[in-house]
């Protein structure tokens, strides 16, 4: 069985699995920017350029990874810009030593520039396309975006992590609690839908032309639909509210969106902020961690998240954006 920290991944690991799904790589593997998994570009004869990527071992169930893959499916079927992963003899999960693995065609493209109005615009029409699929049933084995486990849950792991600093830990943990408590109190979602779940500028690949396509799926999870939106605001609060605007005007050519999951924004932000703190607490020991977050557990980085929260606080007390005059 696959440890989960990947130390038992090796590149003749990675290509005997390929080879078991005949396909063949005939240059080396480069890997792409991914921590939570491990994805790699390459070859074969002829100069096709794939992606693969092996997922992290227990961190998702089989039903929940082949959740994701079906949605990317149901998705493309739609003809909506998604990188859907491919398919050997019927199936798009394979298994090799332990490890479960997937492979997707390779896509270039720009980043997506999110001050772009008409950019943003076109955004908005994918994304509201991708919510009128979505809509239409529930996950069934994915998980919700849930309070209690990107708040409560991830405030836990904080603690039992150790790695918060005696001199800091009053002043920490004190903001923390407070931050935890309003955003738990103000996250309270009328309706979900399927999601894309991460939709962030680097999920994000821009062609000339074309426009935007989605690329990983792999955090996909029932939501409120603002989750998939408020990501790519930037700014202050008027450039913000411009930029929703313009968003918006795209997104309900296809699909309704209801003004009231506005005032969710704040507390989703800081869901995202405590739980990608628990998450790198709760990933250090893998190795590929201290290497690309070297600022991460020294004492500085730990001041400037109390300098974080309290402006997440002042954030929460604040009035909620509003397209209304």
């Amino acid at each position: 069985m696959a440890v989960f920290d990947f130390s038992s991944l090796t590149p003749d690991l990675i290509l005997d699995g390929l080879d078991s799904v005949d396909c063949y790589a005939e240059s080396g593997l480069l890997p792409l920017n991914s921590y939570e998994n491990r994805v790699y570009q390459f070859q074969v004869e002829g100069g096709e350029r794939f992606v693969t990527k092996f997922y992290r071992p227990q961190r998702w169930q089989l039903a929940q990874i082949q959740e994701e893959h079906d949605f990317a499916f149901e998705l493309a079927e739609q003809e909506i810009p998604v990188i859907a992963p491919l398919k050997r003899d019927g199936q798009s999960l394979f298994e090799h030593q332990g490890y479960y693995f997937a492979l997707f065609p390779c896509r270039g493209g720009r980043i997506f520039e999110v001050d772009n109005l008409d950019q943003l615009e076109w955004m908005g029409r994918f994304v509201g396309r991708i919510h009128s699929v979505g809509a239409k049933k529930p996950f069934e084995h994915r998980p919700q975006v849930s309070s209690e486990e990107f708040l409560t849950e991830a405030r836990n792991t904080i603690e039992a992590s150790g790695y918060v600093p005696s001199s800091l830990n009053t002043a920490f943990f004190t903001v923390l609690d407070q931050v935890v408590q309003l955003a738990f109190s103000q996250y309270k979602p009328k309706s979900t839908i399927r999601l894309h779940g991460d939709c962030h500028a680097g999920n994000i690949l821009w062609r000339e032309e074309q426009g935007p396509h989605f690329v990983d799926l792999d955090d996909c999870r029932q939501g409120p639909a603002i989750q998939d939106l408020w990501m790519m605001l930037s700014g202050d609060r008027q450039q913000q509210l411009l930029q929703l605007d313009t968003m918006l005007s795209g997104y309900e050519e296809f699909f309704s969106f209801e003004s009231s999951e506005l005032a969710l924004i704040e507390s989703l932000r800081t869901m995202r902020v405590v739980n990608y703190m628990a998450w790198l607490c709760k990933r250090w020991k893998d190795p590929a961690f201290p290497l690309n977050f070297p600022w991460f557990n020294t004492e500085k980085y730990w001041e400037q998240q109390v300098l974080v929260l309290k402006e997440q606080h002042a954030a929460l007390t604040q009035p909620p954006l509003s397209l209304i005059p």
